[in-house]
């Protein structure tokens, strides 16, 4: 049987894993930033409060953690071991024949970083380069992206044309044949891209900053 301290500590793992607190967790999937307070776990009457399933379920879509990941924290089975994923950078990124036309990176010989607790085998980092995307990245930060996780309006992501451009961004907006995209930096303006100008768009997972 499941304890309450279980699934709050589950949740709490779960957050520290992707970088964020439990607010900015809860923050992220679209809830109320108290959602996950240690206050709101027990009641004025000093019943347990437990989280509801639809929580649950906004965390792990937010996150792109999978129901196995986060029942093994449940479990506590361990956390997940720290691998390594392809290191590249933002230069690189633009360059021919890094990419497949999935978004996924081709080839051997990569940098390499750790990503702990990470379970998406076609995640992989990028390192920033210059102050286009100030103040949210600095130079020499590093993302991670996912390729395969789903993107929806207000999520970060990267994009890279069929020129070859590759943008940090967050998504705005998107019709059946352009995309809109935010600028993470005031002095740099919006970009309306057709979808056919688009090799690809991939998630930020996480952050270095």
């Amino acid at each position: 049987m499941l304890s309450h301290d279980q699934i709050w500590s589950a949740i709490d793992a779960l957050a520290e894993r992707y970088g964020f607190t439990a607010s900015g967790l809860a923050r992220k999937a679209g809830l109320d930033a108290t959602t996950f307070n240690r206050s709101k776990r027990i009641g004025p009457d000093g019943r347990e409060r437990w989280p509801s399933t639809e929580s649950i379920a906004k965390i792990l879509a937010a996150t792109g953690a999978s129901l196995d990941e986060f029942m093994s924290v449940v479990m506590r089975r361990g956390v997940a071991p720290v691998r390594t994923i392809p290191l590249i950078g933002f230069a690189q990124a633009g360059s021919g024949g890094f990419f497949d036309d999935g978004g996924f990176p081709v080839g051997t010989g990569w940098e390499e970083v750790a990503f702990p607790g990470g379970t998406d085998e076609k995640a992989y980092a990028l390192e920033i380069s210059g102050d286009s995307m100030l103040p949210l990245y600095r130079d020499g930060d590093t993302i991670i992206v996912s390729p395969t996780a789903t993107v929806r309006r207000g999520d970060r992501v990267v994009v890279k044309t069929v020129e070859g451009e590759v943008l940090a961004k967050q998504l705005k907006r998107q019709t059946a044949k352009t995309i809109e995209l935010a600028s993470l930096n005031p002095d740099h303006a919006d970009r309306l891209l057709n979808l056919s100008e688009i090799a690809f768009m991939a998630r930020v997972i996480w952050a270095s900053q």
